[in-house]
Formats: structure tokens, sequence, C-alpha cells
């Protein structure tokens, strides 16, 4: 704490206690807190419910100048942003989906700088006229801060492109300030492993980051994969698991949306009280569900990826995968929002048998995701032979239908620099790096089918290898069994 002086330690802990009600930080919201006061780039793991967006957001309230959280669901921001006008703070947020009396406002306050923080996708923040007002030379920005930074590695290679830019975005706006002026840049996540973590970093071109990072144990939280042998029998698993606990609170995950709205239907004909959601529905339409189950109108909602980001409900007693996320990191995101309140919580999982001839469906989810990997991959290798060698983004996107998809896959394997957000660079040839996400789908399969204490796994596969050695965490399925 010693960077900002007793007196105004003390000021920031009495800000703390009147915004958010609490007399003293958990072990390290302090020390971020102070690391980001002190201007300095921050990469930060702490698990799901660990009070990270506070992190942000104080410091934020307590500097002049503006804070940008980039974030990568509507659903997600507008939870922040509400909550922080409740208690009367200048936030405000920009998306795709807001009313054009709303957005124009919104860019007036900003032009004017009444904000302090202000929360936007990255596609947003790298739109024209968003750009143009941030970089006017008179407007201050203390700090970009990347919230849920593990979509930088899961979605950046695929359908949200403009992160893999985001690394460009602080020379360019510094370029456009005074003289002197420091921005700094903190990615916030609940998970990312080594290899992860390494990828924000280098996009992010974060500069000697102080990095803090909590391991994802939840000694609450019990885990368990289980064999359906056939598509009937993972829904007679399924509505057994839920008739066994009446009116408890929890989640259903699908992968796709046709899915979370088939079963949600079928839930509905049981007469349960749920329903699908997904990226798919209107803003109203998922604050709808989204209040019935925070109220517990709703015990339990049957949803896609979409649902669960930084909504925050302290007693959800099960989670549980109808379908297994292809990645480990979705996974423990996932999992995460269960038996917050410390209380015991069980994540289920449901899977095909290893052979999938009795139910090959998980077995065609994992190939049709490696297939699309890999074709994304080959058109973005031919693309390099017909783009510029130095070029703009927006008009390659317009030129060839997967121009920016390709753009991110040639910065991600190493061939392509950009030069601002908007411009890049083809770099001669370089050794290309594999495709960092059919390795984390691999070791999804190997964590469910593993014969290991679950946690163990989980640990040495987020880079927590001193706390695995010898562990057993005695309540998942494995450590249960023997």
């Amino acid at each position: 704490m010693n960077q900002i002086g007793t007196t105004s330690w003390n000021l920031v802990l009495d800000t703390f206690k009147k915004i958010w009600g609490y007399d003293d930080f958990r072990s390290p919201q302090g020390e971020i807190v102070s690391s980001l006061l002190a201007q300095k780039d921050a990469l930060i793991i702490m698990p799901t419910g660990g009070g990270k967006s506070i992190c942000f957001q104080l410091p934020a309230l307590l500097q002049t100048g503006l804070t940008l959280v980039v974030s990568p669901l509507v659903a997600l921001m507008e939870n922040q942003v509400q909550e922080l006008r409740q208690l009367n703070l200048s936030a405000a947020l920009l998306h795709s989906e807001l009313p054009a009396s709303q957005r124009r406002l919104t860019m007036q306050a900003l032009a004017q700088q009444k904000l302090r923080l202000l929360y936007l996708s990255p596609e947003t923040l790298l739109s024209a006229p968003v750009w143009e007002i941030l970089s006017q030379p008179q407007l201050q920005i203390n700090g970009i801060i990347l919230d849920e930074a593990h979509c930088l590695v899961q979605w950046g290679e695929t359908f949200r492109p403009a992160y893999r830019r985001l690394g460009a975005v602080r020379p360019a706006l510094l370029q456009s300030k005074p003289v002197g002026t420091k921005i700094s840049v903190a990615a916030f996540t609940a998970t990312a492993d080594p290899v992860a973590q390494k990828t924000i970093a280098t996009v992010l071109q974060l500069q000697q980051p102080d990095i803090y990072r909590l391991n994802p144990y939840r000694a609450n939280l019990h885990l368990n994969v289980c064999i359906a042998w056939t598509p009937r029998g993972r829904k007679q698993k399924l509505c057994k698991f839920i008739q066994n606990r009446p009116q408890q609170a929890g989640l259903v995950y699908v992968r796709t949306r046709r899915d979370s709205e088939d079963l949600a239907a079928w839930f509905t004909e049981m007469g349960y009280a749920t329903a699908a959601y997904h990226a798919g529905l209107s803003a109203t339409e998922r604050r709808a569900v989204e209040a019935s189950w925070l109220s517990g109108k709703m015990p339990f909602v049957v949803c896609t990826c979409a649902f669960g980001m930084g909504i925050n409900k302290p007693d959800v007693r099960w989670v549980i995968h109808y379908h297994a996320p292809l990645l480990l990191s979705e996974y423990v995101q996932e999992i995460g929002r269960a038996g917050r309140d410390g209380k015991p919580a069980e994540a289920l999982t449901l899977i095909s048998e290893p052979t999938g001839w009795l139910d090959g469906e998980d077995k065609q989810r994992q190939e049709f995701f490696a297939q699309q990997m890999r074709s994304q991959q080959q058109t973005a290798q031919q693309l390099i032979k017909k783009l510029p060698k130095r070029g703009e983004v927006n008009s390659v996107a317009r030129q060839f239908p997967q121009g920016a998809i390709a753009l991110s896959l040639l910065h991600s394997s190493g061939q392509l620099h950009w030069l601002d957000p908007f411009h890049y660079q083809i770099q001669p040839r370089v050794n290309k790096q594999p495709i960092n996400q059919l390795a984390a789908a691999k070791q999804m399969h190997q964590y469910l089918h593993s014969k290991h204490c679950r946690w163990q796994f989980l640990l040495t596969a987020f880079g927590f290898d001193k706390e695995a050695a010898n562990w057993r965490c005695g309540h998942c399925d494995r450590c249960l069994s023997k």
C-alpha cells in the first residue's frame, strides 16, 4: 500500500466503505487497487465470485478522468452499469443494441468528460464515432480494463477478431494525448492457464505487469462427471437430478441456442418453471429471464455460455453441463457460478460413452469444432497471398467474407503486425504457431476421462503445480470412488 501513502489509503478505505459497505478488502483486492491507482499494468486471475469488478471500479471512481472497461457481453455490461448507477456513480455503457437517443446522450457525456467508467465491447471501442472522441487530446484516459480477459483467447481468433487488435489501442491513443500521458492496461479473468496468460500479456502488450493469481479450488464445490449411454438416458439423468433437488437454484448449460430452446420447452411441458437463454434473445427478453431466476421465481435456466458472466447469485446449488464445454476455461467459469455463498454445491457434467457408438453427439461436436478451426486457418493462409502487404482491416473485411477473422488468425500465428488498431502489416514468413484452441479442446477431453482427483487435474491445468502435488480433494467423484 505504501505507493499511495497513509492519508490517501484511508480515503480509499473510506470510499470503499461508503460505496460498497465493507470495512476492508479481501486479499489480494487491496494490492490490486493500489497497483491500479499507481497506474501499473496488471494481470489478475481470481476465481469467479472473488470480487474482481470492485478492484477496477474503485480506482476508476477515485481518479479524475476516464477508465474504459472492455467487456464481452451486453448482459454483463448492463448488470455492472445498472449496479453502479443504483449507487449514483458516473458509469455508462455503449453497445450496438442501445436506442439511438441513449447512445447520443452517452457520447455527449463522454465528449464532455462527465464519465468515470465507460463499458464497451472491443467492436464498439474500435468503431469510428467512439474512436474519434477517445482520440481527442483533451479527453483524459487513465486506464483500459479488459474484463473477462479469457474471451480474448477463446474468441479472439474466431468470431470476435477485434480482440486481437486491442494491443494496438494504448499506443494509438497515447499518440493523440499530451506528452507524458500514462494509460495503464489491466486484464481480469477467473480462468487462464499459463498459455492463455502469455497470450493475454502478449496481445495486450502489457508492460512489466503486476501479476495476481489465485487458484480456482473451491472446497464446497463437488465435481462429478457421469456417462449417459444414450440421448434418452441423458435426458433421464438430467430430469432425475433436478427432481431430487426441488426448488434449488441451478443452471443447465447446453452448447447451442436450439438445444436451449428444445430442452426448455421439454421442461415446460413437464410443468417446470424455466426458460431458454442465449445470445439470440433481445435485451428485454434476457433481462426478464435473469430477473425471474435471480428472484427465485424460476429455479433454473437452460442456457448457452452467454448466461452467467458477471451475474451474481450466491445461492446456486448446482450447475449441470448437459453437454460438456469444448474448453476447460469455459468449464471452470461456468461451474464457478455455483456455491458462491460457501455452502455445498454440485457440478455435474453428462458425457457420451467414449466410443460414441450409442450416442455420437459429443464426438461430432468436438470434430465439428476442430474442423471449423482448421478450415478458418486454411482460409487465412490462402488469403495471405491475395492481401496487400500493408492494409486496412475494414476494407479487407468488406472485400473478403472471412477477412477480419483471417487477419486475427494471421496475427495469432505471428504472421501479421498491427500498425495501429485499424492498419496491419504482413510479416516476412515466420514459424507458424499451432492453433491453441485445438490443444485446449484436447485438454477438456482428458479432464472428462481422467481417473485422478478432478480438482488436482484443474490445478495442474491452470499452472498451480505446487498446490497440485499429492493433492486429493476428497469430495469429487474420483476421490469418492476410491
